[in-house]
Formats: structure tokens, sequence, C-alpha cells
């Protein structure tokens, strides 16, 4: 039996834009004055646009972490560049109006012994509400989690604002 054969998925819809991850790209730039300008005109023109963005510097080089609007259109814009680039699947994930709602995501997460490796949160606020992305080290008990928790998790096709 080859993957995907009789589940009833197909194997197309594994990174399709309602598959329940966004994509990091992880750019490495040298570490000097204008790469990261360099890095965001070129998407200038296109219909992407940056949601989310990182950065973590060191003394030889710099990693830029990105969340896409459109991420194939992103990822080629990106190679044509020759940019190094890392991509990474991440839950986007709603913050619902109560409380300490970060409180109830580490607990849920926590609980089911997941660990957040990288957090950030989303310049865009898809439904109208705050929202993060996070790496962690298990992403199906983390959906499955996240999920069985009743929270709300972004799709890549929730950061689409051709408005």
């Amino acid at each position: 039996m080859s993957i995907g054969e009789g589940t009833g998925v197909g194997f197309a819809t594994m990174r399709g834009r309602d598959y329940p991850t966004i994509r990091q790209f992880t750019v490495f730039l040298e570490n000097r004055v204008g790469q990261l300008l360099e890095v965001i005109r070129r998407f200038e023109g296109s219909r992407v646009r940056i949601v989310a963005l990182s950065i973590n510097d060191a003394t030889e080089c710099a990693f830029v972490r990105f969340l896409l609007s459109h991420p194939e259109q992103g990822r080629e814009i990106l190679e044509r560049a020759g940019l190094a680039i890392i991509e990474s699947d991440l839950i986007g994930l709603e913050l619902p109006d109560r409380p300490n709602p970060l409180l109830e995501v580490c607990t849920a997460l926590l609980q089911a012994e997941v660990n957040i490796v990288q957090a950030y949160p989303l310049m865009i606020r898809p439904h109208g509400r705050p929202a993060v992305a996070l790496m962690v080290d298990n992403l199906e008990m983390a959906l499955e989690t996240l999920a069985n928790k009743n929270f709300t998790m972004i799709t890549e096709a929730d950061l689409v604002d051709d408005a």
C-alpha cells in the first residue's frame, strides 16, 4: 500500500491551503546594514504580504523568520533571490477573548507534554482576533490537543487579504 492509499485523503491535500498549519520561511542573512530591507523589497509589486516576522541576530548572520500571505509565491521570490531558506510548519492559533489566553494555550500544551520552540504574534488579525504562530516539538499532538480544547487554528487561507 502506498502512502495515502485507502485513507480517503489525497496526498496533494497534505500541503494544501486548508492544512491546519502555516509555513514559516527562515532566511539566513549576512549581519550588515540594509540586508533585511533588501529582502522585504523583493516582495514589492507582488501580492505577498509579510504577516509575521521574527529576527534572531548573531555575530556573523541573522536568522529572519517570515510568515507570508501567499507562501508559494513567497517561496519563489526568496528562491529567485538566491537566499538560503528553510521551510517549517507552525501552528497558527487565534487567541480566545478571555483573560490570560496564553496561559490557557501553554497549560493545554504542557498537559500534552508538547514544548513550544518558537512563538511570535501575527501582524494581522484573522477573524478580527489576536493570533500567534507557534513552533512546537510535536505538531500532530499539539494540533489535536488544541482542537480538543476548542482553540481555533489559523490556516494559510486565513492569511490572505486580497482586498
